[in-house]
């Protein structure tokens, strides 16, 4: 009795510790040095009147528990000045974070900085500080923003820093420069995205509360990858969350023009396409056969073995050719987050979760692709029209993303795991009226087409620092492997000549594709800096490893259905039926025949390394002078497998691509005033073309009816004699010069004006291929410069009136001029085929790179009610998209204005709820590309209306 009477008497005395450990809440909070925008390490916090306080960690971290109350805090370290925090108020049970504090340079032994509670929570101060100082040019936005506007992903948040631009709600680009010479990493590490012929990866997938920063770098320091042209994003996720968080998010979206429309078009999938993956419905009917036969082979003896296999593959291919009209739902998407630090004797953990899935539907009414060309008369400018095809299609899509990451920091290491698994499916279904003019051929068609595009990423991500006891030191180092996929299964496309409903090669027969793409990528990276005295002045020391390795395997499947004999009545679902099909009895059926049998040039692999080297140091040779020199060296290597249609050319694990670069840097920066700097920065970097680019490959989109070509084929014409492109694709190289002026100002103003410069060896360019209309490889032009001048302006209107002061006008401007010096082929071919009074130049303007950028609006950010809102304008001016040669002729994109209206409301003091509603493209617009040239009206290449969406969010944190 006594023994149990002792154990409720421990138990109870448990339980009243943990009551009395729950009355306490928690002060957190991060110092940075205001000179640098380094977190300071070792600075004594104590509570005033209290004899409790902590160290701030190398990462500038500190953490005290205290009752709940109104305390001061007091912020001490030698050759800085004291920072006094007060009516700093703690609750039981929950974190008071004090984040963004600054610490200035010792300047009096009697001066106090004395800050309140509310300054420290409405402030991007150390941003600020780190873009101020950064040894690059740099924007960016801090999880303090993210709080403080609502913003539900990374796509939303970093439309709001100047010079960037967001292309189909997703991907970046930076001062107008398309993907090619943009890049996105994560915690700085190149990982692929879903699309991984992509340099960018989609922003979307990345609630904003698990991420600390985006750093958006437009110089080019040596520590980065040299593949670096208009800017790098990167994306930085939170090691430790300041507080517990669990948020689940809901959001709808409704298009008035497509949304609860019974036009939708979709076609029947399989069980599991609601999370982004085929789970088999779709596999190939040829799935495991060593030897496919052919109709050559069985015809003569159908009833044989290889002719009973020939039948039971043709009668394995789904009959369905069309799709049925369906009413479809508005867009939906769910999200939750989970994340929280504690601390176990000195050392503390941190995990954050979160999981994201998005259900939308677009359906394009009176969509229009069209290929034109110039007359053979030279006196006629009015373009002739070659394709067109307008139509109906619809576009179901869904996205499943999981990130996981868990961290754990000692007194002088940190390690942190990251996990990302992204699904993504996309079905497509249209129908379109076709008519083909070209040649003679003289035809209309009713075209249908289906669909299915199914993409997996898998990425984890291992990563340390350490740091020496007196902080000297730093050694850092990432690991990250990446497996990633994308599956079309049973692409479909079927024409029916109007008017007698016949099919035929002339209007192209019914055709199947399976594709699938698997690549892995593994990347390593090792940093070491070490900080010192130079000129009397502090500097820091950096160099570093990088390591690369990336493999893919592509193979295409296509198969076409010669028709025999049969008849249609017009329905493409009744085309495949059985009396129609190839049998014994009815030899001159329909049959299949496989295309990529027995040359696929189709089938690659391809595979590449990159070792990188660098040294970087940063120093002040003058006062007021801060220099970032630094020399980058990469050995990149890839190799290819595979051949062209005839094969005539065999690669067997050739080297198409091999070089050792040297990538020099500078960076000055000019401190005129505290807030004031003028800078000028020097680099040399690269664009290298990608696995698909660097190919034989032959990609058709069937919605468009365009081919992609890969580089290595070679295009002639006159017989061969004249060749109009080698097949000897190569990288391009960039000089970069920058220039800029920029003044940082209270509450988060700024004003800049900046002036750049580029010099592009060999640039890589869209090209239409002469000898097939509709196709497009991608080559090397002649060298190009680009000039242009960049305003950044984001300046609060109480300069108009004290009242005002909530509401900010933004605007960022980008105007450029871009010259490619043409090629001697290219210049010939626009010669012969100029129109008369037409003055041909040996240049032109450069392709991706548009000729002005607004970005700018007007918003109103009020803390204390906790409203954020604004109306948001976004144009680019008219770009060359693709190079015309011969008879065809460049096209362009017409700019799309885009008008965007946003408001969020964060309800009560807790800030647990959150609400918002925001308008895309409140003008309609339509987004074109068209058929330019001399003396004629411009005409439709495509054109596609994504109509007015309104968007409503809602969160709660629990």
């Amino acid at each position: 009795m006594k023994k149990l009477h002792y154990s409720w008497i421990l138990i109870g005395f448990l339980l009243l510790s943990s009551n009395i450990f729950a009355q306490n809440g928690t002060i957190r909070g991060t110092i940075y040095d205001e000179g640098t925008g380094e977190p300071l390490f070792g600075v004594a916090v104590s509570v005033v009147g209290a004899q409790l306080g902590a160290v701030t960690d190398f990462d500038g971290d500190f953490e005290i528990e205290l009752p709940e109350g109104l305390y001061s805090i007091q912020a001490s370290f030698i050759s800085f000045n004291t920072l006094q925090l007060e009516e700093i108020k703690v609750n039981k049970g929950e974190v008071t974070l004090l984040d963004n504090l600054k610490m200035s340079e010792f300047t009096s032994d009697l001066e106090t900085v004395t800050i309140t509670a509310e300054a420290i929570r409405t402030t991007e101060a150390a941003l600020m500080t780190v873009k101020r100082n950064a040894p690059q040019l740099m924007d960016g936005i801090s999880a303090a923003a993210f709080r403080q506007i609502g913003d539900g992903d990374a796509a939303s948040a970093i439309k709001r820093v100047t010079g960037v631009s967001i292309e189909g709600g997703k991907y970046v680009y930076i001062r107008g420069l398309g993907d090619r010479y943009t890049k996105t990493v994560l915690n700085g590490m190149d990982i692929p995205g879903l699309d991984p012929d992509r340099n960018t990866i989609q922003m979307d997938i990345f609630p904003t509360n698990i991420i600390d920063n985006i750093i958006v770098s437009k110089s080019f320091t040596s520590n980065l990858s040299a593949d670096f042209t208009g800017g790098v994003v990167d994306i930085e996720t939170k090691d430790f969350p300041e507080e517990k968080t669990m948020r689940l998010s809901i959001s709808g979206g409704y298009n008035p023009s497509m949304h609860f429309n019974s036009n939708f078009l979709t076609t029947e999938g399989s069980s599991t396409d609601f999370l982004g993956f085929d789970n088999g419905f779709r596999d190939i009917p040829t799935e495991g056969i060593a030897e496919i036969p052919q109709y050559a082979d069985v015809v003569g003896n159908p009833g044989g073995e290889q002719g009973q296999l020939y039948q039971s593959i043709l009668r394995d291919f789904n009959p369905t050719f069309g799709g049925t009209k369906k009413q479809n739902l508005m867009n939906y998407s769910l999200g939750f987050s989970l994340g929280d630090q504690f601390k176990h004797k000195n050392n503390t953990f941190g995990y954050n979760f979160a999981i994201t899935y998005k259900n939308t539907s677009e359906f394009f009414k009176g969509a229009e692709f069209n290929l034109y060309a110039k007359p053979r008369e030279s006196d006629q400018t009015e373009l002739e029209p070659l394709e067109s095809s307008v139509g109906n299609y619809g576009e179901s899509n869904v996205l499943l993303g999981g990130l996981f990451g868990v961290a754990y920091k000692t007194d002088y290491s940190k390690y942190k795991l990251n996990f990302i698994h992204l699904q993504n499916g996309s079905s497509k279904v249209g129908n379109f009226d076709f008519v083909n003019t070209n040649l003679g051929a003289e035809f209309e068609a009713d075209q249908y087409n289906i669909e299915y595009s199914q993409r997996a990423l898998t990425n984890l991500m291992l990563s340390g620092v350490h740091f020496s006891k007196d902080g000297a030191w730093e050694l850092d180092w990432k690991i990250a492997p990446t497996l990633s996929s994308i599956e079309d299964p049973d692409v479909r496309v079927l024409r029916f000549r109007e008017p007698n409903k016949t099919i035929s090669s002339e209007v192209g027969l019914p055709q199947r594709i399976w594709r699938s793409l698997d690549e892995e990528n593994l990347v390593g990276k090792l940093d070491l800096s070490k900080n010192h005295v130079l000129f009397g002045e502090s500097a820091k020391l950096r160099f570093g490893s990088s390591y690369a390795y990336k493999q893919r395997d592509f193979l295409i499947q296509d198969f076409q259905f010669a028709t025999g004999n049969s008849t249609f009545t017009g329905d493409p679902n009744q085309v495949l039926i059985e009396s129609n099909l190839f049998s014994e009895d009815n030899r001159n059926g329909i049959r299949y025949s496989p295309l990529f049998i027995p040359n696929n040039p189709n089938s690659y692999n391809s595979n590449l390394t990159n070792v990188g080297l660098y040294v970087h140091s940063e120093f002040s040779p003058f006062e007021n002078l801060k220099a970032i020199v630094g020399l980058r060296a990469e050995k990149f290597d890839q190799y290819y497998t595979g051949s062209n249609q005839t094969q005539t050319i065999v690669y067997d694990n050739e080297k198409v691509m091999g070089d050792l670069d040297l990538f020099p840097t500078i960076n000055l920066i000019r401190s005129i005033k505290e807030n004031q700097n003028l800078r000028f920065s020097y680099s040399s970097t690269i664009a290298r073309p990608s696995f698909k680019e660097m190919s034989f490959a032959e990609i058709l989109d069937p919605i468009t009816g365009r081919t992609f070509i890969g580089g290595l084929f070679q295009e002639t014409t006159d017989g061969g004699t004249e060749v109009l492109w080698d097949g000897n694709l190569e990288a391009t190289r960039i000089n970069n010069f920058d220039l800029r002026w920029e003044q940082f100002l209270s509450g988060g103003q700024m004003f800049s004006i900046s002036a750049f410069y580029k010099t592009f060896d060999k640039p890589i360019e869209m090209v239409q291929f002469l000898s097939d209309p509709g196709a497009f490889q991608p080559r090397n032009v002649g060298n190009g410069t680009v000039a242009g001048i960049e305003l950044e302006l984001r300046k609060s209107l109480a300069f108009l009136s004290p009242s005002l002061e909530t509401f900010f006008f933004n605007f960022n401007g980008t105007l450029t001029e871009s010259r490619i010096k043409m090629s001697e082929a290219e210049l010939r071919s626009r010669a012969l085929t100029a129109r008369e009074g037409e003055t041909i130049d040996d240049t032109r303007d450069m392709s991706g790179q548009a000729p002005y950028i607004i970005n700018t609006g007007l918003s109103y950010n009020n803390y204390v009610s906790g409203i954020e809102a604004g109306i948001f304008y976004n144009v680019q001016g008219s770009t060359l998209n693709y190079i015309g040669f011969g008879n065809r002729t460049d096209t362009y994109t017409v700019p799309f204005h885009a008008v965007n209206l946003s408001l969020n409301k964060t309800f009560g003091a807790s800030e647990k709820v959150k609400a918002g509603i925001n308008v895309q493209n409140l003008l309609n617009q339509s987004r074109k590309e068209v058929f330019r040239s001399y003396g004629a009206e411009d005409q439709i290449f495509s054109s596609l209306n994504p109509g007015t969406l309104v968007n409503v969010n809602f969160s709660y944190a629990f």
